[in-house]
């Protein structure tokens, strides 16, 4: 990028600031362990070394800080994903010390990136006003009822990968979302939440949950201009099978998810990985399909995809990682459970019930942190457009982003990890064609430092 309507005299250096970086006490790794009690009670023993161990235990041993349970609406025709079976979970979670997220589905079955199925006893409801007092009161009253019974959940989410409509009569494929609608509904479920823990005195932080990378930032900009702000969390599903970005698509994702939206937590909330596809011979499609190039279907190729995905979500500023039904091993069942074999090559137990290597994903220590960095430039004139153009994420795509202004300078703050090589520019109009910061290449290089750090740059009158 060429500076080609003047020259700016540039007087920059480093200065340091050391803070805490993020620490294990800050990341949430954990499982969605909704398929737990169906499985104990159909008879499945999971072991560590051959000794029987509780599942719940063996995770938190392993460093999992954070259970998820699911919950589908009253027209469940099922005893599991009910109030009892969620309950009988979080007191499970809770007794061991560990963090709690509650995932509404809002359908009495499953509700995903490709179908959000209103429940029967709702579905002739036409007015959207009623039938957000409807979600809003379900709701309230669920999160009420296990406050009494001592389990309100830590996070809660209204909705269960809400990449379209809720509350929807049919599967979708395409068109539009009627954000009017979809934005009303919304933000009952929120507000319930919200009253319900002010009232309990619990106060449970909201989580977004948006399937694959590549659809969050649309839908949050949508959302966004709809009225959707009230969340405290964004959680992203990430499956290679079904995702078009790579990993270091996902790092880019997070990253920019974290700077358009200041203060909200991002974290992979669902993730699975094939260590097999001999387990049975159904679940050959789904492992093959899973496959991604450098991470062999194996035990070893499982645990080496997720340590991966845990260091980039870190690296980019993200907060943990969920993996999605890694207990459930239905062809472990002596009796009782549904005979679904789709996912057994995607569990962390082998075809015995014995830890896979893959539990070794939750152990944070393994993970290297990132550090801050904050872009500050000083004697800008006020008013304008500010633009800083930067190759943060280590790829050709290069992105620029708009900076704010404190106290009178121009500031820009992203995550990166130490060692990152940066190449940047600080422009004064949104076609980026007046650079403000420039250097003898056309743009500024430096280092990410091993500690929090701050690039200032004061300007000084043109020469």
């Amino acid at each position: 990028m060429k500076n080609s309507t003047r020259i700016v005299l540039l007087a920059g250096a480093f200065t340091l600031g050391i803070s805490r970086p993020a620490g294990a006490g800050d990341l949430l790794f954990g499982a969605d362990l909704s398929f737990a009690n169906e499985m104990n009670d159909c008879g499945v023993v999971y072991r560590e070394a051959g000794k029987p161990a509780d599942l719940y235990a063996l995770f938190k041993a392993h460093g999992a800080n954070v259970a998820r349970v699911r919950l589908w609406t009253d027209g469940n025709p099922t005893k599991y994903s009910t109030p009892a079976d969620v309950t009988r979970s979080l007191k499970r979670a809770k007794a061991l010390g560990m963090k709690t997220l509650l995932d509404f589905h809002y359908s009495d079955w499953w509700a995903d990136g490709g179908k959000q199925i209103i429940p029967a006893a709702w579905a002739k409801i036409d007015d959207p006003q009623k039938l957000a007092d409807v979600l809003y009161h379900y709701t309230y009253d669920k999160l009420i009822a296990l406050d009494k019974a001592g389990v309100m959940p830590d996070m809660v989410q209204p909705g269960n990968e809400i990449n379209h409509e809720i509350l929807d009569k049919a599967a979708w494929k395409t068109g539009a979302i009627n954000w009017q609608r979809n934005a009303l509904l919304l933000n009952a479920a929120i507000r319930a939440i919200r009253d319900a823990g002010k009232k309990t005195g619990t106060h449970p932080k909201v989580m977004i949950q948006i399937a694959q990378p590549e659809n969050n930032l649309p839908w949050y900009a949508a959302a966004t201009k709809a009225g959707v702000t009230d969340f405290d969390m964004i959680g992203i599903s990430y499956y290679p099978k079904w995702s078009t970005q790579s990993l270091r698509g996902l790092g880019r994702t997070i990253n920019m998810l974290r700077n358009t939206y200041p203060g909200k937590d991002v974290l992979v909330v669902e993730t699975a990985y094939p260590y097999t596809n001999r387990t049975d011979p159904a679940a050959t499609a789904l492992a093959d399909d899973n496959a991604t190039p450098g991470y062999p279907v194996s035990p070893q190729g499982q645990k080496d995809f997720l340590i991966d995905l845990g260091q980039t979500v870190i690296a980019n500023g993200g907060v943990g990682v969920f993996t999605w039904a890694p207990d459930w091993v239905p062809q472990l069942c002596k009796a009782g459970a549904k005979n679904d074999v789709d996912w057994i090559s995607m569990t962390f137990f082998d075809g015995k019930g014995d830890v896979l290597p893959a539990f070794d994903h939750l152990r944070t220590s393994l993970y290297q942190r990132p550090v801050n960095v904050t872009f500050r430039v000083h004697g800008a004139a006020p008013g304008g457009t500010f633009r800083l153009w930067g190759d943060f994420f280590g790829d050709p795509d290069s992105t620029s982003f708009p900076l704010t202004v404190e106290n009178g300078d121009l500031v820009y703050r992203i995550t990166l990890m130490p060692g990152t090589p940066l190449r940047f520019q600080v422009f004064g109009d949104a076609a980026m064609q007046k650079p403000l910061i420039a250097a003898k290449d056309d743009v500024v290089s430096a280092t990410v430092k091993s500690s929090d750090t701050t690039l200032e740059y004061t300007l000084t009158p043109a020469h």
